[in-house]
């Protein structure tokens, strides 16, 4: 009987050990359990010597019973406790019955050695999600963890005096100890130095309640083309030097409550506008726009200040007393788009999204409720004001608007709808920091609607309607429309605006974070109006790949091409190209 005791175990403890370390859902336990894990953890801690793998020798000693009653057992204990100590009371996390592992049949050849060291001295454990992972490799270290383990429980049974341990096994016992004294005295280091670590960490970090992230884009962008729109003088061509700029946001994320967050931002940037509505620039008109410019003169600010938090369980609102109105409904767009993200999305501006989502101009303030209907849709509405440094007497609710309300759908899985409907009011024309009509990214015509009325109130009605369809993890097709029904309240002056694009997105080609796209679309343009149209037509033709270095760098080789600028045949074809390196942290 205790000869088949001392094989059960020393068979049990060989096939158990790999699985004996305690539940990876701890720093320390994945120290402790996988080689992988120890070695990312710990690189930013301190060098991490390599362990060797090599096969187990049971070595002789003089007096193995004491080798194991000392200093060993002692040691072990502690490391026990230890672990002990940061371990969850999740029932999987140690399993003492085998019938438990979904992945150990009565038919395995090693199924009663497992059984006989479970009735016997119960020290088995398992993983988190009940499986026993028999096959897995087995390193010096693990073996130990799990020898550790058995250690415990033996002593344990020995104080309590429910069960005898014989001369054979402590023998037995003590031969492993000794073998395995290094490894195991080395893991309880192990876990002293993460646990100092951590606690030098906890003192150190820069707040409790707020972590720091950032994006930093550097661009290299090429312009090429004939002359530019709107300019008379056959000589005034298009800019096609080579521009190398940047971008810098440092986000910081605050929670006070583990639900609720706030988001303030500080910019730094000096990525001009590649046009502008009065023709100038280096292309001349605002359909050739990049997603990312923005320019401070790299001087930093406050770039996005937001705070939202839930309200019961299906309701979240936001609070944005600094921020462009698409970033109120950043999520919904992005669910709807699968370009929107302004870093690793769209090398343009319009690329990124339905064109209606860009109403309101310049940063303002807001506000945002999104109610969760159920897992299938979600009803977001928003609210954005027009009021600036220069005309803050009008308040909140007595000047320019736009409000907009999104209805997200997701019937199945692979398909996300919205449905977008936005009213914007406009108290005077001729201030431009409150034209709320103005998206950016049209024809000059569409982005300042009534040229020759002054002093005038306007209104407008716009309707949107986006789709993307994940065919298969590897492909996406997106697309939306937009219109804009705009009146002129002080005159007799309407248009009609109307803009459209489809996405073909390819996520993970080559390798996973890497993503290529092409788009085609037609920029804002003015269909009908009382006054002027857009005659022609112009069409965005855009393709890139982005490719991911490492988790934090990405860089995307880009180009998106302008036929027809500002919806005139007469104006030369644009080329805008650019290589987007991003990182982030």
């Amino acid at each position: 009987m205790k000869k088949i005791l001392c094989k059960d175990l020393v068979l049990a403890l060989a096939l158990l050990a790999s699985s004996m370390v305690l539940a990876n859902k701890t720093l320390a336990v994945e120290a402790l359990a996988d080689r992988t894990a120890v070695n990312r953890i710990t690189t930013a801690i301190e060098p991490y010597p390599s362990v060797v793998h090599k096969p187990i020798s049971l070595k002789k000693t003089d007096n193995p019973v004491a080798s194991l009653n000392t200093s060993n057992l002692e040691l072990a204990q502690e490391y026990s406790n230890q672990a002990n100590d940061i371990t969850s009371d999740d029932p999987m996390d140690q399993i003492t019955n085998v019938s438990q592992f979904k992945d150990v049949q009565p038919s395995d050849w090693a199924f009663q050695a497992l059984n006989n060291i479970v009735q016997k001295y119960g020290c088995l454990q398992g993983y988190p999600d009940g499986t026993y992972r028999g096959n897995r490799a087995l390193s010096r270290y693990e073996f130990a963890a799990g020898l550790n383990a058995c250690l415990k429980q033996i002593e344990v049974l020995i104080s309590s005096q429910k069960q005898g341990v014989s001369q054979d096994d402590f023998q037995t016992l003590g031969r492993l100890s000794e073998e395995f004294k290094t490894e195991i005295a080395t893991l309880s280091t192990r876990v002293d130095k993460l646990s100092n670590s951590t606690a030098f960490l906890e003192g150190h970090q820069f707040s409790t309640t707020t972590k720091l992230y950032g994006n930093i884009i550097i661009a290299a962008t090429g312009v090429g083309g004939g002359k530019k729109p709107h300019r008379d003088d056959p000589e005034d061509k298009m800019n096609t030097n080579f521009i190398l700029s940047d971008r810098v946001d440092i986000d910081f994320s605050t929670s006070f409550t583990g639900r609720d967050h706030l988001l303030a931002r500080l910019s730094a940037n000096n990525t001009q506008q590649l046009g502008t509505t009065e023709g100038q620039g280096a292309t001349g008109t605002n359909m050739a726009r990049l997603a990312f410019d923005e320019d401070s003169g790299n001087s930093f600010g406050l770039n996005i200040l937001e705070y939202s938090f839930p309200l019961g369980e299906k309701i979240k609102i936001k609070i944005a007393p600094q921020e462009e109105f698409y970033e109120l409904l950043e999520r919904e767009v992005e669910e709807v788009s699968p370009l929107g993200d302004e870093y690793n999305g769209s090398i343009s501006r319009f690329g990124r999204f339905n064109s209606i989502f860009y109403l309101g101009g310049d940063k303002t303030s807001g506000a945002s409720i999104s109610y969760q209907v159920n897992k299938a849709a979600k009803l977001t509405v928003a609210y954005m004001t027009g009021i600036n440094s220069s005309n803050p007497s009008s308040g909140i609710f007595g000047g320019s608007y736009v409000g907009l309300a999104q209805l997200t759908l997701r019937p199945i899985a692979p398909l996300a709808i919205g449905l977008t409907y936005a009213h914007s009011y406009i108290t005077n024309l001729t201030d431009q920091d409150t034209n709320l009509l103005d998206t950016g990214v049209g024809s000059s015509l569409a982005n300042q609607l009534f040229p020759n009325v002054t002093s005038q109130r306007a209104s407008a009605n716009s309707y949107g309607a986006e789709l993307a369809y994940r065919a298969n993890p590897g492909f996406t097709l997106a697309g939306w429309v937009g219109y804009t029904n705009a009146l002129n309240l002080g005159g007799a002056g309407k248009a009609n605006i109307v803009s459209w694009a489809v996405t073909l997105a390819f996520p993970d080609l080559g390798k996973e974070g890497n993503l290529a796209a092409l788009v085609i679309g037609e920029p804002p343009k003015v269909t009908s109006s009382n006054y002027l149209t857009d005659g022609d037509t112009s069409l965005h033709l855009e393709a890139l790949y982005r490719y991911a270095l490492t988790d934090n760098i990405a860089i995307t080789p880009g180009i998106f091409v302008i036929t027809n600028p500002e919806h005139n045949k007469n104006n030369d074809t644009i080329y805008v190209g650019t290589l987007r390196t991003v990182f982030s942290f």
